[in-house]
């Protein structure tokens, strides 16, 4: 058995493009971009970029083409596929691209101006802030930012 499966947690380089196929069916295109950061052999910190082609199918199309913009966090799951076409000189091109199944919104860049969330929670006197973080339906994040050379791995 083999497995082709891809998942990628990024931001997005641009927007996303909508265009629709001969069969009336709706695709968007778009990039983003994943970082590593690791340590050469000298011990220096070193930060690598890759940048991925994602392909999105259908009504995920539509509501990737809507909500997402460049710099939009996402996670993306699919499969890795290559696909080829003669250039206009005749040379043979090739592109590599993650075909989505799955593409989730990551959280809103924090310079947004405020939540929706907040808001409500002014106006109704704190009870939806503090109905929320009592709940058990909501995951309680840490108020730091975590530190990478924390991280024990």
């Amino acid at each position: 058995m083999y497995i082709n499966k891809a998942f990628l947690f990024g931001n997005l380089t641009r927007d996303p493009e909508l265009r629709a196929l001969p069969s009336g069916m709706n695709v968007a295109n778009f990039a983003i971009a994943t970082n590593r950061v690791f340590r050469d052999r000298d011990g220096k910190k070193q930060e690598q970029t890759d940048f991925h082609n994602i392909v999105v199918f259908g009504r995920q199309a539509d509501t990737v083409s809507q909500y997402l913009k460049k710099g939009s966090s996402v996670f993306v799951e699919g499969r890795m596929q290559t696909r080829s076409w003669d250039g206009k000189d005749g040379e043979k091109k090739y592109r590599t691209e993650v075909v989505a199944d799955r593409v989730q919104f990551g959280p809103k860049p924090s310079g947004s101006g405020g939540s929706k969330r907040s808001a409500d929670a002014e106006e109704s006197g704190g009870a939806g802030e503090e109905a929320a973080s009592s709940g058990g339906s909501g995951i309680e994040y840490p108020k730091d930012d975590i530190n990478p050379d924390d991280i024990p791995f």
